[in-house]
């Protein structure tokens, strides 16, 4: 059951049109992803469903009641800022009591209420801290804690943990999930960090320039990509020029230039002579010795450059066509950290069921 219903929602400043035409369907107690880069309508669009903005066409549904004439304060929503918005005056118990003495609870529940928030993101002992006494990773669970005390029915972040280095971002991507899991609120939350939002969604909206670009579980928008934008945006990958072949249920054969056929998976109304480019992950890609290669995509090359990153070495590899593919080869090894030296002849392969063709 959709517990948001975002139906055709565009919003303009002067000439600039932020979001364009967008329409989104989430589901109740799901962890949503607005991921895209700088600029695209993420922000926009989280702030018109809090009601901070309103939307110029469209609109937005919450339960299936339109919530274009309630404004922020009356909306059963709270949103979680980058900057967390604490009080400096207020102890942390305080600052998570802060919606409940707005909405006129009485002390005995809000009492219980703060204590239970704070239970939940493991800050009992910090009730009667102020946030100056705090790392930034306890002001965030503050932030947390005040967004969740009064139960919303949606819960919205706005690149939360922005703010915190890289390991206790790590952390508190953990904190989330589990979090979310156990409060069963629905959290929309937007970023521009893919690895953030594959390791958290249940489904993730890819925006760029105003417009959703795909929404999917994060396997297949990693796996299959619609577009070229979302296969570049997520995560590394190759992508080389090709035309197709041969086009039947089975499988694809695409031609690259100065490389030759490619046998790929088939997709959806693909025929021959269209162009587009063949799209695949660096983990999908094998390297070897010359002449080693069995799988039936295989072509020679030469070791352009490496790069150790402990478990793994990313092998760039100059094809004859001077194309660069980059290659996985895990570090399994115990003290062997580098298989092949700059300049090594290589051959670079995959199987002919990996990678997608996106035509143009």
């Amino acid at each position: 059951m959709a517990i948001l219903e975002i139906r055709n929602v565009t919003r303009r400043f002067g000439n600039f049109t932020a979001v364009d035409h967008v329409s989104l369907s989430i589901e109740a107690g799901e962890f949503f992803t607005l991921l895209g880069p700088s600029g695209c309508g993420k922000t926009t669009l989280l702030r018109m469903i809090a009601g901070f903005d309103m939307p110029d066409e469209g609109e937005i549904l919450l339960d299936g009641k339109d919530l274009g004439a309630t404004p922020p304060e009356k909306r059963p929503i709270h949103t979680v800022f980058q900057s967390y918005a604490l009080f400096p005056h207020m102890t942390v118990a305080d600052n998570v009591a802060f919606p409940l003495k707005m909405a006129g609870k009485d002390p005995a529940t809000i009492k219980a209420k703060v204590a239970e928030a704070l239970q939940a993101v493991h800050l009992s002992d910090k009730a009667e801290r102020f946030p100056h006494e705090l790392s930034g990773g306890q002001k965030q669970r503050v932030a947390l804690a005040r967004g969740i005390v009064n139960r919303p029915r949606l819960l919205l972040l706005d690149e939360p943990l922005g703010a915190l280095d890289a390991k206790l971002r790590e952390e508190m991507q953990l904190e989330l999930i589990k979090l979310q899991r156990d409060v069963g609120i629905t959290f929309v939350f937007v970023t521009h960090s893919q690895a953030e939002a594959l390791a958290l969604s249940h489904r993730i909206a890819v925006m760029n320039r105003g417009r959703i670009e795909q929404v999917d579980e994060p396997s297949r928008l990693y796996g299959f990509p619609r577009s070229r934008f979302v296969a570049d945006f997520i995560g590394n990958i190759n992508m080389m020029e090709a035309e197709v072949k041969e086009a039947v249920p089975t499988h694809l054969v695409l031609t690259v230039p100065g490389l030759g056929d490619i046998h790929a998976p088939p997709a959806d109304g693909v025929r021959p002579g269209m162009r587009g480019v063949f799209a695949i992950r660096p983990e999908q890609v094998r390297i070897t010795a010359p002449g080693a290669a069995e799988l039936k995509n295989h072509f020679p090359g030469k070791v352009h450059d490496f790069l150790y990153v402990g478990d793994v070495t990313t092998y760039i590899v100059d094809l004859e066509n001077g194309a660069r593919v980059e290659a996985l080869l895990a570090n399994s090894a115990p003290g062997r950290a580098r298989f092949f030296e700059v300049g090594d002849p290589v051959d670079v392969a995959w199987r002919h069921d990996a990678g997608v063709f996106l035509s143009e």
